[in-house]
Protein backbone atom coordinates (compact mmCIF):
# COMPACT_ATOMS: atom_id res chain seq x y z
CA UNK A 1 0.00 0.00 0.00
CA UNK A 2 1.62 3.39 -1.05
CA UNK A 3 1.57 6.36 1.00
CA UNK A 4 1.99 10.17 0.47
CA UNK A 5 5.70 11.12 1.39
CA UNK A 6 5.71 13.11 4.53
CA UNK A 7 8.04 16.46 4.39
CA UNK A 8 8.82 17.69 7.73
CA UNK A 9 10.95 21.57 8.03
CA UNK A 10 11.93 22.17 11.37
CA UNK A 11 12.33 25.94 11.96
CA UNK A 12 10.25 28.98 10.04
CA UNK A 13 13.32 31.24 9.45
CA UNK A 14 14.69 32.57 6.63
CA UNK A 15 15.53 28.89 5.31
CA UNK A 16 12.48 27.51 6.71
CA UNK A 17 9.63 29.87 4.89
CA UNK A 18 11.62 29.68 1.39
CA UNK A 19 11.43 25.85 1.91
CA UNK A 20 7.85 25.92 2.95
CA UNK A 21 7.07 28.46 0.23
CA UNK A 22 9.09 26.43 -2.83
CA UNK A 23 7.36 23.16 -1.63
CA UNK A 24 3.77 24.78 -1.70
CA UNK A 25 4.41 26.52 -5.27
CA UNK A 26 5.84 23.22 -6.86
CA UNK A 27 4.15 20.66 -5.27
CA UNK A 28 1.10 18.89 -6.78
CA UNK A 29 -1.82 18.16 -5.19
CA UNK A 30 -1.90 14.74 -2.91
CA UNK A 31 1.94 14.68 -4.14
CA UNK A 32 3.33 14.95 -0.60
CA UNK A 33 2.36 15.93 3.55
CA UNK A 34 4.39 18.82 4.36
CA UNK A 35 4.27 19.84 8.13
CA UNK A 36 6.74 23.34 9.45
CA UNK A 37 7.69 23.36 13.16
CA UNK A 38 8.18 26.58 14.54
CA UNK A 39 8.62 27.50 18.66
CA UNK A 40 6.02 30.72 17.84
CA UNK A 41 3.69 31.20 15.40
CA UNK A 42 5.61 33.85 13.47
CA UNK A 43 8.48 34.59 11.66
CA UNK A 44 10.90 37.17 12.47
CA UNK A 45 12.93 38.95 10.58
CA UNK A 46 16.70 38.12 12.20
CA UNK A 47 18.79 40.41 9.96
CA UNK A 48 16.48 43.19 11.18
CA UNK A 49 16.32 42.87 14.96
CA UNK A 50 19.47 45.02 15.76
CA UNK A 51 16.80 48.09 15.08
CA UNK A 52 14.24 47.17 17.47
CA UNK A 53 17.18 46.08 20.58
CA UNK A 54 18.12 49.44 20.02
CA UNK A 55 14.71 51.03 19.99
CA UNK A 56 15.30 53.02 16.80
CA UNK A 57 12.04 50.45 15.15
CA UNK A 58 8.98 48.78 16.51
CA UNK A 59 8.86 44.82 17.47
CA UNK A 60 6.05 44.32 14.96
CA UNK A 61 8.26 45.60 12.48
CA UNK A 62 10.66 42.68 12.52
CA UNK A 63 7.89 40.08 12.14
CA UNK A 64 5.41 38.61 10.50
CA UNK A 65 2.34 35.79 11.51
CA UNK A 66 3.59 32.71 9.59
CA UNK A 67 -0.01 31.56 8.56
CA UNK A 68 0.30 34.89 6.44
CA UNK A 69 3.29 33.55 4.64
CA UNK A 70 1.90 29.97 3.64
CA UNK A 71 -0.73 28.51 2.36
CA UNK A 72 -2.16 26.38 5.83
CA UNK A 73 -4.15 24.02 2.88
CA UNK A 74 -0.59 22.97 1.73
CA UNK A 75 1.33 23.75 4.52
CA UNK A 76 0.21 22.03 7.95
CA UNK A 77 1.99 24.59 10.48
CA UNK A 78 2.84 22.94 13.88
CA UNK A 79 3.42 25.47 16.90
CA UNK A 80 5.78 23.32 18.65
CA UNK A 81 9.30 23.09 20.57
CA UNK A 82 11.73 20.15 18.60
CA UNK A 83 12.61 18.28 21.49
CA UNK A 84 15.02 15.53 19.96
CA UNK A 85 15.85 14.34 16.45
CA UNK A 86 16.20 10.65 16.03
CA UNK A 87 17.45 10.06 12.48
CA UNK A 88 17.53 6.29 12.84
CA UNK A 89 13.47 6.71 13.08
CA UNK A 90 13.07 8.58 11.33
CA UNK A 91 11.18 10.71 13.93
CA UNK A 92 11.30 13.79 15.82
CA UNK A 93 10.03 14.74 19.33
CA UNK A 94 8.33 17.86 19.97
CA UNK A 95 7.02 18.86 23.35
CA UNK A 96 3.39 17.51 23.29
CA UNK A 97 3.98 14.78 20.20
CA UNK A 98 6.34 12.97 17.96
CA UNK A 99 6.24 13.48 13.65
CA UNK A 100 7.55 10.97 11.10
CA UNK A 101 9.23 11.76 8.38
CA UNK A 102 10.01 10.36 5.07
CA UNK A 103 12.59 13.91 4.44
CA UNK A 104 13.58 15.88 6.92
CA UNK A 105 14.82 19.96 6.79
CA UNK A 106 16.66 20.74 9.92
CA UNK A 107 16.93 24.53 9.49
CA UNK A 108 16.78 25.47 13.63
CA UNK A 109 18.57 28.49 13.14
CA UNK A 110 21.83 28.93 15.16
CA UNK A 111 22.49 29.83 18.91
CA UNK A 112 25.07 31.95 20.25
CA UNK A 113 28.41 31.08 20.56
CA UNK A 114 30.84 32.44 23.82
CA UNK A 115 33.68 30.80 22.77
CA UNK A 116 34.36 29.55 26.69
CA UNK A 117 34.51 33.25 27.50
CA UNK A 118 33.48 32.57 31.59
CA UNK A 119 30.34 34.37 32.67
CA UNK A 120 29.29 35.62 29.13
CA UNK A 121 25.64 33.14 28.88
CA UNK A 122 24.97 34.39 32.52
CA UNK A 123 25.44 37.69 32.05
CA UNK A 124 25.39 39.17 28.57
CA UNK A 125 22.47 39.31 26.77
CA UNK A 126 22.26 38.50 22.96
CA UNK A 127 20.25 39.71 19.93
CA UNK A 128 18.76 36.20 18.84
CA UNK A 129 14.54 36.76 19.56
CA UNK A 130 11.90 38.53 19.54
CA UNK A 131 11.80 38.26 23.21
CA UNK A 132 15.63 38.74 23.87
CA UNK A 133 15.57 41.99 21.85
CA UNK A 134 12.77 43.11 23.98
CA UNK A 135 14.39 42.40 27.31
CA UNK A 136 17.45 44.49 25.69
CA UNK A 137 15.12 47.45 24.64
CA UNK A 138 13.50 47.74 28.03
CA UNK A 139 17.17 47.34 30.40
CA UNK A 140 18.68 49.75 28.42
CA UNK A 141 15.35 52.34 28.82
CA UNK A 142 15.66 51.32 32.53
CA UNK A 143 18.97 52.69 32.77
CA UNK A 144 18.31 55.97 32.14
CA UNK A 145 15.00 56.25 34.18
CA UNK A 146 17.12 54.78 37.02
CA UNK A 147 20.30 57.28 36.79
CA UNK A 148 17.83 59.84 36.97
CA UNK A 149 17.74 58.60 40.50
CA UNK A 150 20.72 57.08 42.02
CA UNK A 151 23.31 58.73 39.19
CA UNK A 152 26.04 55.22 38.94
CA UNK A 153 27.88 55.61 35.99
CA UNK A 154 27.69 52.09 35.25
CA UNK A 155 23.68 52.79 34.42
CA UNK A 156 25.43 54.80 31.09
CA UNK A 157 28.02 52.45 30.33
CA UNK A 158 26.97 50.06 27.15
CA UNK A 159 29.48 47.39 26.14
CA UNK A 160 28.70 45.50 22.81
CA UNK A 161 30.85 42.48 22.44
CA UNK A 162 32.24 41.66 18.74
CA UNK A 163 32.41 43.73 15.78
CA UNK A 164 31.11 41.31 13.56
CA UNK A 165 28.04 42.29 11.21
CA UNK A 166 25.45 42.10 13.73
CA UNK A 167 27.77 44.18 17.00
CA UNK A 168 28.02 46.92 14.37
CA UNK A 169 24.55 46.94 13.02
CA UNK A 170 23.22 47.34 16.71
CA UNK A 171 25.85 49.90 18.07
CA UNK A 172 25.23 52.47 14.92
CA UNK A 173 21.40 52.28 16.16
CA UNK A 174 22.38 52.03 19.92
CA UNK A 175 24.69 55.12 19.24
CA UNK A 176 21.47 56.64 17.24
CA UNK A 177 19.32 55.99 20.13
CA UNK A 178 21.36 57.14 22.86
CA UNK A 179 21.67 60.40 21.49
CA UNK A 180 17.61 60.66 21.90
CA UNK A 181 17.65 59.51 25.21
CA UNK A 182 19.62 61.56 26.63
CA UNK A 183 17.40 64.03 25.36
CA UNK A 184 14.29 62.54 26.44
CA UNK A 185 16.09 62.21 30.13
CA UNK A 186 17.68 65.64 30.12
CA UNK A 187 21.27 63.98 30.35
CA UNK A 188 24.32 64.71 28.73
CA UNK A 189 25.79 62.53 26.49
CA UNK A 190 29.25 63.25 27.61
CA UNK A 191 27.88 61.07 30.44
CA UNK A 192 27.57 57.95 28.24
CA UNK A 193 29.68 55.46 27.48
CA UNK A 194 29.43 53.55 24.68
CA UNK A 195 32.11 50.48 23.86
CA UNK A 196 32.65 48.12 21.03
CA UNK A 197 35.33 45.83 21.84
CA UNK A 198 36.61 43.21 19.21
CA UNK A 199 38.85 40.10 19.93
CA UNK A 200 40.06 39.99 16.31
CA UNK A 201 42.58 42.88 14.93
CA UNK A 202 39.76 44.57 12.82
CA UNK A 203 36.10 45.65 13.15
CA UNK A 204 33.95 43.62 10.24
CA UNK A 205 36.50 40.80 9.49
CA UNK A 206 36.77 39.85 5.94
CA UNK A 207 35.48 43.35 4.93
CA UNK A 208 37.06 45.55 2.45
CA UNK A 209 39.70 47.91 4.72
CA UNK A 210 38.99 51.01 3.07
CA UNK A 211 34.82 50.64 4.19
CA UNK A 212 36.30 49.51 7.45
CA UNK A 213 37.68 52.68 8.20
CA UNK A 214 34.83 54.71 6.92
CA UNK A 215 32.41 52.03 9.45
CA UNK A 216 34.88 52.99 12.31
CA UNK A 217 35.16 57.06 11.43
CA UNK A 218 31.08 57.17 11.05
CA UNK A 219 30.48 55.54 14.64
CA UNK A 220 33.31 57.14 16.71
CA UNK A 221 31.80 60.18 15.30
CA UNK A 222 28.62 58.93 17.32
CA UNK A 223 30.72 58.40 20.26
CA UNK A 224 31.68 54.66 19.58
CA UNK A 225 34.93 53.50 21.20
CA UNK A 226 36.19 50.87 20.02
CA UNK A 227 38.52 47.94 21.52
CA UNK A 228 40.00 45.98 18.56
CA UNK A 229 42.23 43.35 18.69
CA UNK A 230 40.87 42.89 22.70
CA UNK A 231 39.70 40.13 23.93
CA UNK A 232 37.23 39.95 26.80
CA UNK A 233 38.19 37.86 29.10
CA UNK A 234 35.12 37.32 31.28
CA UNK A 235 31.84 38.79 31.42
CA UNK A 236 30.24 40.03 35.41
CA UNK A 237 27.54 41.28 36.79
CA UNK A 238 28.74 44.34 36.60
CA UNK A 239 30.84 44.65 33.16
CA UNK A 240 33.68 43.02 31.59
CA UNK A 241 37.37 41.94 32.07
CA UNK A 242 39.27 42.89 28.80
CA UNK A 243 42.74 42.79 27.39
CA UNK A 244 45.81 41.22 28.85
CA UNK A 245 46.35 44.23 31.27
CA UNK A 246 42.57 42.84 32.61
CA UNK A 247 41.15 46.10 32.49
CA UNK A 248 37.50 46.58 33.43
CA UNK A 249 34.85 48.12 32.58
CA UNK A 250 32.17 48.50 34.77
CA UNK A 251 28.59 48.43 32.92
CA UNK A 252 25.39 47.49 33.69
CA UNK A 253 24.62 46.72 30.16
CA UNK A 254 26.59 43.84 28.51
CA UNK A 255 25.51 42.82 25.21
CA UNK A 256 26.79 39.74 23.14
CA UNK A 257 27.32 39.40 19.50
CA UNK A 258 30.69 37.78 18.97
CA UNK A 259 29.56 34.29 17.50
CA UNK A 260 27.32 32.43 16.25
CA UNK A 261 27.49 27.81 16.54
CA UNK A 262 24.39 25.55 14.97
CA UNK A 263 21.53 24.40 17.02
CA UNK A 264 22.70 21.57 19.89
CA UNK A 265 19.58 19.96 18.81
CA UNK A 266 21.66 18.61 15.57
CA UNK A 267 24.56 17.97 17.03
CA UNK A 268 22.71 15.47 19.64
CA UNK A 269 21.05 13.87 16.65
CA UNK A 270 24.02 12.31 16.22
CA UNK A 271 25.40 14.00 13.11
CA UNK A 272 28.77 15.13 12.74
CA UNK A 273 29.48 18.74 13.51
CA UNK A 274 31.93 21.41 14.27
CA UNK A 275 30.49 24.31 16.55
CA UNK A 276 26.93 22.86 15.87
CA UNK A 277 27.54 23.24 12.17
CA UNK A 278 27.33 20.26 10.28
CA UNK A 279 29.06 19.83 6.82
CA UNK A 280 27.05 19.20 4.23
CA UNK A 281 27.05 17.54 0.58
CA UNK A 282 26.70 19.63 -2.31
CA UNK A 283 23.10 18.92 -2.36
CA UNK A 284 22.62 19.83 1.25
CA UNK A 285 22.08 16.64 2.88
CA UNK A 286 23.61 15.57 5.99
CA UNK A 287 26.59 13.17 5.46
CA UNK A 288 24.86 9.40 5.55
CA UNK A 289 21.31 10.77 5.26
CA UNK A 290 20.10 11.13 1.58
CA UNK A 291 16.33 12.28 3.18
CA UNK A 292 18.00 14.94 6.07
CA UNK A 293 18.77 17.57 4.83
CA UNK A 294 20.32 20.93 7.05
CA UNK A 295 20.41 24.38 5.60
CA UNK A 296 20.73 27.98 7.84
CA UNK A 297 22.54 28.56 10.54
CA UNK A 298 23.96 24.52 11.37
CA UNK A 299 24.69 23.90 7.89
CA UNK A 300 28.59 24.27 6.78
CA UNK A 301 29.80 24.37 2.89
CA UNK A 302 33.11 25.69 1.33
CA UNK A 303 33.72 28.09 -1.30
CA UNK A 304 35.88 27.76 -4.20
CA UNK A 305 38.57 28.23 -2.00
CA UNK A 306 37.79 26.11 0.59
CA UNK A 307 37.10 28.53 3.53
CA UNK A 308 33.08 28.17 5.02
CA UNK A 309 30.35 30.29 3.90
CA UNK A 310 29.45 32.42 6.74
CA UNK A 311 25.80 31.75 8.40
CA UNK A 312 24.12 34.83 6.60
CA UNK A 313 20.45 35.35 5.48
CA UNK A 314 21.08 35.32 1.81
CA UNK A 315 23.01 32.11 1.94
CA UNK A 316 19.97 30.73 4.15
CA UNK A 317 16.97 31.65 1.76
CA UNK A 318 19.35 30.16 -1.72
CA UNK A 319 19.67 26.82 0.61
CA UNK A 320 16.11 26.55 1.18
CA UNK A 321 15.06 27.24 -2.50
CA UNK A 322 17.30 24.43 -3.77
CA UNK A 323 16.44 22.16 -0.49
CA UNK A 324 12.86 22.28 -1.85
CA UNK A 325 13.57 21.58 -5.40
CA UNK A 326 15.59 18.76 -4.50
CA UNK A 327 13.27 16.94 -1.99
CA UNK A 328 11.06 17.29 -5.11
CA UNK A 329 13.12 15.97 -7.25
CA UNK A 330 13.21 13.43 -4.88
CA UNK A 331 9.91 12.58 -4.85
CA UNK A 332 9.57 12.14 -8.69
CA UNK A 333 12.67 10.33 -8.96
CA UNK A 334 14.56 12.77 -10.46
CA UNK A 335 18.20 14.24 -10.24
CA UNK A 336 18.85 16.64 -7.42
CA UNK A 337 20.94 20.05 -8.58
CA UNK A 338 24.09 20.98 -6.69
CA UNK A 339 24.43 24.35 -4.37
CA UNK A 340 25.69 26.77 -5.98
CA UNK A 341 26.08 30.65 -3.68
CA UNK A 342 24.93 33.65 -5.63
CA UNK A 343 26.14 36.67 -4.19
CA UNK A 344 24.00 39.34 -4.21
CA UNK A 345 26.53 41.73 -2.44
CA UNK A 346 26.78 42.59 1.42
CA UNK A 347 25.72 45.84 3.06
CA UNK A 348 26.18 46.53 6.92
CA UNK A 349 24.18 49.30 8.22
CA UNK A 350 25.61 52.16 10.56
CA UNK A 351 22.69 53.79 11.65
CA UNK A 352 20.68 56.29 10.12
CA UNK A 353 21.38 57.02 6.47
CA UNK A 354 24.53 55.70 6.90
CA UNK A 355 26.27 51.98 5.69
CA UNK A 356 28.79 50.65 3.65
CA UNK A 357 28.59 47.62 1.36
CA UNK A 358 30.21 45.48 -1.62
CA UNK A 359 28.40 44.66 -4.49
CA UNK A 360 30.23 42.85 -7.20
CA UNK A 361 33.06 45.33 -7.09
CA UNK A 362 31.92 48.23 -6.78
CA UNK A 363 32.36 49.79 -3.25
CA UNK A 364 29.47 51.56 -1.29
CA UNK A 365 29.42 53.83 1.29
CA UNK A 366 27.01 56.50 3.32
CA UNK A 367 23.78 57.29 1.79
CA UNK A 368 24.08 55.46 -1.16
CA UNK A 369 24.85 52.01 0.66
CA UNK A 370 21.84 52.93 3.63
CA UNK A 371 19.83 53.22 0.40
CA UNK A 372 21.03 49.57 -0.94
CA UNK A 373 20.08 48.18 2.37
CA UNK A 374 16.60 49.28 2.19
CA UNK A 375 16.36 48.04 -1.45
CA UNK A 376 17.96 44.60 -0.04
CA UNK A 377 14.82 44.86 2.78
CA UNK A 378 12.34 45.61 -0.01
CA UNK A 379 13.11 42.49 -2.01
CA UNK A 380 13.41 39.98 0.90
CA UNK A 381 9.91 41.29 1.71
CA UNK A 382 8.55 41.21 -1.76
CA UNK A 383 10.16 37.38 -1.84
CA UNK A 384 7.88 36.12 1.24
CA UNK A 385 5.01 38.12 1.07
CA UNK A 386 4.45 40.16 -2.28
CA UNK A 387 3.58 44.11 -2.50
CA UNK A 388 1.01 43.91 0.41
CA UNK A 389 4.15 42.52 2.86
CA UNK A 390 6.11 45.41 1.64
CA UNK A 391 3.15 48.44 2.23
CA UNK A 392 2.53 46.77 5.58
CA UNK A 393 6.05 47.22 6.77
CA UNK A 394 6.70 50.55 5.55
CA UNK A 395 8.63 51.82 8.78
CA UNK A 396 10.47 48.85 8.21
CA UNK A 397 12.41 50.98 5.81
Amino acid sequence: MSSIPKIVILGAGYAGILAAQRLQKDLNYNEADVTLVNRHDYHYFTTHLHMPAAGTDKLDNAREQISKLVDEFKIDVVKSNVQEIIPQEKKVILEDGTLSYDHLIICLGGEPETFGIPGMLENAMTIRSINSVRKIRDHIEAQFTAYKVDKKPERLTFVVGGAGFTGIEFIGELADRLQELCRTHGISRSEVKLYNVEAAPTALPGFDPELVEYAMKVLQNKGVTFKIGVAIKECLTDGVIVGENSEKIHANTVVWTGGIRGNRLVEQAGFEAMRGRVKIDEYLRAPGHENVYIIGDSSLMFNEEGRPYPPTAQISMQQGVLCAQNIVAAIRGQKPKAFVFSNKGTVASLGKGEAVGVVGDRKLKGFVAAQLKKVIDIRYLFIIGGVSLVMKKGKFL
